[in-house]
């Protein structure tokens, strides 16, 4: 029942939002019914320890331990977003933001229910849908302020990845006939894994292509990945905590679960594959971190870093680098929502992304630049931080496995990235100011998100509890580690 609460939650909320009389009730009641979700994803993901994965009557909502990992990460940051939203939007609303108060919230809510819908459905044409609907959905909060640029940021965003769904939806498609070819299966993702050893390999390595360069520019894959530093610096920082943190994550759940369908196939290995698109998004992503000029950008381009490496991750294969992947996955979620919360109130500080317009912001605004620094040390993996324990983990089973080459490469572009990171954050949060700031009061939800997705922040860099532990290992046996 609790899957199925799951999914009805999120459209009632939505639906409330969007009544005449909901205006001030659309944040509260968003707030609630997410707050609902992360406690009924927390019993989802302790009744999956125990049985392994969990389903709904009729088997039409069904998550193991890959899915539970995202479903949790998906509401954890719905949460903590929005409460980030209820004085953030009121407050852009307030400065003359022409974006409109109910329309984001139940536009939030619908979204929210996309991305919890992909780890949750059992068929992979229904999956196609979910994350298609992420896209239409978030595009309109991409939008959000009505802006020339946001619009473009907006239509460059549903353009790109459209053209991606069609070719991953190729892929699936082709994923299908291969599956009737080889005698009649469920087109799930266990159907798809027993069905690959009796497919055409030309099919099965085929839709492979398609659903990898497809979802690649969901997730932003270089070189797909030219609409993400563009929606992430226009949209609202909420909205960005959620296209960066969780979207990307949840699109990427699909490409990994390509991982053992293909991996069941004789003769065909996808390794080489993620570990070449993996290290050049990374590669990318670091020369664009050293010359990039606006913050919001920056973490944009931390997030086409950070996927690369679960990609990596994946391709190295075997059970220490698939809970370096899950490790990544999570570490992510939480340290780029966190992120992205911290330029929202830096903006309201400075009203600038522009790195060089902002220097001594720990003099200006200290609650800013702390959670930047928190934040830039996080994304850039430095300890204790959770980020630095998960690329250690994913290095030290590549050097264990004899990828010695990407490796050295994935090390090299890391400690660059993390340069350039804390170079451009080092700039913002010290200094003499340039010019008198205004005092800002931040709404008093911001300070409350920051200081609740602080927790996870800190903690599971320095102690993993044992039900989360579980939790990663069960989703990389899921991955076929």
């Amino acid at each position: 029942m609790e899957l199925v609460a799951i999914f009805i939650i999120p459209i009632l909320a939505g639906g409330l939002s969007m009544l005449p009389t909901g205006r001030r009730l659309a944040a509260p009641i968003t707030l609630t019914a997410t707050a609902i979700i992360s406690a009924l994803a927390v019993a989802v993901a302790l009744d999956a320890s125990r049985a392994g994965h969990v389903s709904a009557p009729g088997e039409w909502l069904t998550c193991d331990g890959l899915g539970v990992l995202v479903l949790v990460l998906v509401a954890f940051v719905g949460f903590t977003s929005a409460l980030f939203s209820w004085g953030y939007i009121a407050e852009r609303i307030r400065h003359g933001s022409a974006g409109n108060l109910q329309r984001y919230y139940g536009l939030y809510n619908l979204f929210v229910l996309s991305m919890l819908a992909v780890p949750l459905l059992a068929n992979v044409a229904l999956v196609w849908i979910a994350v298609e609907l992420t896209t239409l959905l978030s595009a309109f909060l991409v939008g959000f302020e009505d802006t020339p640029e946001a619009l473009e940021a907006a239509w460059k965003y549903v353009i790109l990845t459209t053209l991606g769904a069609v070719f991953a939806l190729l892929g699936f498609l082709i994923l299908y006939w291969g599956s009737r070819v080889a005698g009649f299966h469920p087109f799930t993702w266990q159907g798809l894994v027993e069905a690959a050893p009796h497919m055409p390999p030309a099919l099965l390595w085929t839709a492979f292509l398609l659903i990898l360069v497809g979802f690649g520019t969901k997730v932003g894959l270089v070189p797909m990945h030219t609409w993400l530093p563009d929606a992430h610096s226009q949209a609202p920082a909420s909205i960005c905590a959620l296209l960066s943190g969780v979207e990307t994550t949840t699109v990427l759940y699909v490409i990994l679960r390509l991982f053992p369908i293909v991996g069941s196939a004789p003769g065909l290995d996808a390794k080489p594959w993620f570990i070449a698109f993996g290290l050049v998004s990374v590669g990318i992503a670091t020369l664009l971190l050293i010359t990039v000029h606006d913050f919001k950008r920056m973490f944009a381009f931390s997030t086409v870093e950070h996927m690369g490496i679960i990609l990596v991750a994946a391709g190295l294969g075997g059970m220490d680098a698939h809970l370096g992947t899950t490790y990544q996955m999570a570490a992510h979620a939480i340290a780029k929502s966190f992120c992205f919360f911290a330029a929202g109130i830096t903006v309201m500080a400075v009203g600038t992304q522009e790195i060089a317009s902002v220097r001594g912001l720990i003099r200006s605004s200290p609650l800013s630049a702390s959670a930047l620094l928190a934040g830039g040390f996080a994304i850039a993996g430095a300890p204790p931080f959770a980020v630095f324990v998960s690329e250690f983990v994913i290095l030290k089973a590549g050097l264990a496995s004899g990828q010695y080459v990407a490796i050295g490469i994935l090390a090299f572009f890391v400690v660059v990235a993390f340069c350039a990171v804390m170079y451009h954050i080092n700039l913002m949060a010290f200094g003499l100011p340039d010019r008198d700031q205004p005092a800002v009061v931040i709404p008093a939800s911001c300070k409350a998100t920051l200081a609740l997705a602080s927790v996870p922040l800190l903690l599971i860099g320095i102690y993993v509890p044992s039900p989360l532990e579980h939790l990663l290992q069960m989703a990389a046996t899921a991955m076929g580690g």
